[in-house]
């Protein structure tokens, strides 16, 4: 169980009681100077999800030699809402619907609008440069958090976030920028996507706290999965997994992107939100480059010393984005469940 690592308040230390003539009135108690620390596991989970989202973008790449775009994008958004559909049914009666349209967010700006963008993006961008312009994620969580949650300004983080894109700015002039040429609508599309996930990122962390992590990704994703199913034979998935010869190893990689980078993926990523906080937790976005030049070398792409260098400064955003952490991170804290 994860709640032996999450310690709501911190010890206190009470003032003696005030006499008075008529009664007596505690003071209030003195907040413990001592920052409260981020479980260790933390750092597996924040690993974990750079390989999972940084195998996203080859399994993508692949994919699109067997599906369109689109087919793509509807059948992953359909494998994850059959995967939740079971916990969607137990769970449904127990949710609180007040908060519903939260959900719906969630599942269309975590899930449903980035599904479609990355494999339209990825038909002329390929994956190492997709995962790359991913990487500016922690920017714009960073931005809506200030702008529209009000989130406080702590320049420790923002410094962070500022460091891990200059981290990817270096990886895109190291090599790859040439892949770009009149092509950047597709990348504006996956720019779009990034602001998607901060959105969704934000919303969790400010208007869905004290829900699980389970129960965030089973109904936010079923919301949005269901009608995707009714899309996937609108769009003749079925017909091309009948006809195609190369079928089975397509709707393979498809159900890997789905149950893995997808359902897996999201239900911990919203439990490391709830526990680091919005923009920490972004930060798994300056890992999943790393992954996907990785992947990218693997079928062909060549990498050149800029691109470590930058991986360096990805690593500092990282490592800095953690540092004077008490202020924001208690907040999210205090409300985290187990899953």
């Amino acid at each position: 169980m994860l709640q032996p690592f999450l310690k709501i308040f911190p010890d206190r230390k009470h003032r003696p009681l005030r006499a008075s003539s008529t009664h007596s009135t505690p003071l209030k108690p003195e907040a413990s100077s001592t920052p409260t620390a981020v479980p260790w596991y933390s750092w597996l989970l924040l690993l974990f999800l750079s390989l999972m989202w940084g195998s996203s973008y080859i399994l993508i790449k692949k994919a699109l030699l067997v599906f369109s775009p689109l087919q793509v994008g509807a059948l992953r958004l359909s494998i994850s809402s059959l995967a939740f559909l079971p916990y969607f049914l137990f769970q449904w009666r127990k949710v609180d619907w007040s908060r519903g349209y939260w959900l719906l967010l969630v599942g269309l700006t975590g899930t449903a609008l980035p599904s479609i963008l990355f494999p339209l993006a990825q038909t002329h961008i390929s994956s190492s440069v997709t995962g790359i312009l991913n990487s500016m994620t922690p920017l714009f969580t960073l931005l809506i958090g200030i702008l529209v949650f009000r989130a406080p300004v702590i320049w420790a983080k923002a410094l962070g976030v500022l460091l891990g894109l200059l981290g990817a700015i270096l990886l895109i002039l190291g090599g790859t920028g040439a892949e770009f040429g009149g092509n950047f609508g597709f990348g504006l599309l996956i720019v779009l996507a990034t602001i998607s996930y901060a959105t969704s990122t934000n919303t969790v962390a400010y208007k869905l706290q004290g829900m699980s992590s389970l129960l965030i990704s089973g109904i936010s994703f079923t919301m949005v999965g269901i009608p995707a199913i009714a899309l996937s034979l609108f769009l003749g998935v079925p017909e091309v997994i009948a006809t195609h010869p190369d079928a089975a190893v397509g709707l393979l990689r498809v159900t890997i992107l789905a149950l893995g980078s997808t359902v897996l993926a999201s239900v911990l990523f919203f439990r490391l939100i709830q526990i680091m906080g919005p923009i920490s937790s972004s930060m798994v976005s300056y890992i999943v480059p790393i992954v996907a030049l990785i992947w990218g070398t693997w079928d062909g792409e060549v990498i050149s010393w800029v691109h470590f260098l930058g991986m360096g400064l990805i690593f500092g955003g990282v490592y800095l984005s953690r540092r004077k952490k008490r202020a924001l991170n208690d907040t999210f804290k205090s409300d985290a469940l187990d899953l």
